[in-house]
């Protein structure tokens, strides 16, 4: 009886050390854990959480990333001894190189989502905007089916042409928003800007609405790329305006010939009649031809003063302004027929 006492009380001492020992050597293994980084592959590696999901579900989207050899429960202790088992953020995250199950976690209960940059370059048509638009990385294309009164509707500009609404800037995003989303803060960006400007215009301007100053602006930012010729080319067309001269402005014929443009403007295209050819219609045409940029819209509002009536391109991006037809049609024959 003594001696099964004795094979009872050491088996016990056994069983409760091997039960210690497991525990310490868990423990140990769990610390490592913790602070061990992860296997990360390369640098574009991401993980992607979706909306809705529980503490296991993330846990289980992170062990199938094969980041750490650690069992499951590992991750989820961790997640309750940080305290962010419930405030992990949806979306999609950047894993850099010596990360550690900690700051992952950490990383992912701020929301340190994974940004991506969309530029509306000035001078952008609204059909080049959807184009680019459809080729952004992880933005949700809801606007694809979407005719363009449908989408100024679900963007807040009901029963707004859609051409030339939307501010070019960089914007950012993050994967699960939409096209839609991204349209509605341009499209507010150019709301505030055309009220800024048309409120701090000039005062004696030809124009009677906002509407008419941003349509102006995108003809300045279609005729040059050069800061420091805007201001003068706006004065060019502010006068014609004031005297009722045609603006003969080609980048509006090239507008109404539409998408089917080749890039050889012909005498043809400037004799066929469409809304936009201010060659053959006064005044300016009825809607924007282009995303016009914050120094076209300032320009716009802000002409040059002077006396020039017409400006011909150089060739290298400047143009040669004058003020007479004589000067101009020398200035025509030297740049653009050659004869010096």
């Amino acid at each position: 009886m003594r001696t099964m006492r004795r094979v009872l009380l050491w088996t016990t001492l056994l069983l409760v050390l091997a039960v210690a020992l497991l525990g310490a050597l868990l423990g140990f293994d769990y610390l490592r854990f913790i602070d061990r980084p992860l296997a990360i592959a390369d640098s574009d590696q991401r993980l992607e959480i979706d909306r809705g999901k529980s503490l296991s579900a993330i846990v289980e989207r992170i062990d199938r990333k094969g980041l750490a050899d650690a069992p499951r429960w590992y991750w989820r202790v961790l997640a309750h001894q940080l305290g962010v088992a419930r405030s992990l953020k949806a979306g999609e995250y950047a894993l850099q190189a010596g990360l550690t199950p900690r700051g992952l976690l950490q990383k992912i209960a701020r929301g340190e989502v994974l940004a991506y940059d969309f530029t509306i370059v000035p001078g952008w048509n609204f059909r080049e905007l959807r184009q680019a638009l459809a080729r952004a990385p992880q933005l949700e294309h809801a606007s694809a089916a979407m005719g363009e009164a449908d989408l100024m509707r679900r963007v807040g500009l009901p029963g707004i042409a859609a051409e030339g609404r939307f501010l070019p800037e960089t914007y950012r995003y993050t994967r699960g928003m939409s096209d839609l989303d991204l349209l509605e803060r341009a499209g507010r960006a150019m709301q505030r800007a055309m009220e800024q400007v048309w409120a701090g215009r000039a005062q004696d301007l030809p124009l009677t609405t906002p509407e008419e100053l941003l349509t102006l602006a995108s003809i300045i930012e279609k005729e040059t790329g050069r800061a420091g010729e805007r201001a003068e080319i706006a004065g060019v067309f502010v006068r014609r305006l004031r005297i009722g001269m045609r603006l003969q402005t080609d980048p509006t014929v090239i507008y109404g010939v539409g998408p089917g443009f080749d890039g050889n403007l012909t005498r043809r295209h400037l004799q066929t009649d469409t809304p936009w050819n201010t060659y053959v219609r006064g005044g300016l045409p009825p809607t924007p031809i282009a995303m016009p940029g914050l120094l076209a819209l300032a320009a716009a509002a802000h002409p040059a003063d002077g006396k020039t009536l017409y400006f011909v391109s150089r060739g290298d991006g400047s143009h040669q302004f004058s003020a007479t037809l004589a000067e101009h049609n020398a200035a025509v024959r030297r740049w653009q027929l050659g004869q010096r």
